[in-house]
């Protein structure tokens, strides 16, 4: 289980990491290129940039809890990236576009995976000694 859990923290901090990099260079082409992004407009440059910032500081926080691998920030980690993650997976969840359907479906499949393996990795950081 101890593999698990590492296992989605890097996965996690990787992920946040390219995506805090992205939205901090060049957040317009993530606006543009990302599909579904732009179901929600007008493009926020500042609103992009913030986001960027606040996925590096999450990847960071989650980098830290993979390396140092302590129950403790373990957890803490999980909780603050299931913060994010769970309004996130709802948000969209309410606001799937009809015309949309392969790209809907994708995207709940896709935003669900972004709660369900923090929460069992959580679940069984939980345990950890």
């Amino acid at each position: 289980m101890r593999a698990y859990v590492r296992g989605v923290l890097i996965v996690l901090a990787a992920f946040e990491v390219l995506l805090g990099l992205w939205l901090s260079i060049v957040p317009k082409t993530f606006y543009d290129r990302v599909p579904t992004v732009n179901w929600t407009p007008p493009y926020s440059d500042h609103l992009f940039h913030d986001f960027g910032g606040a996925s590096l500081g999450l990847g960071i926080v989650l980098t830290a809890a993979a390396i140092r691998f302590d129950r403790f920030l373990t957890v803490v980690s999980l909780i603050a990236y299931l913060a994010y993650a769970g309004p996130h997976l709802f948000f969209h969840l309410g606001h799937l576009e009809g015309d949309e359907p392969v790209l809907s479906a994708g995207l709940a499949v896709v935003l669900g995976l972004m709660v369900v393996l923090p929460l069992t990795a959580l679940a069984a950081a939980r345990r950890m000694t």
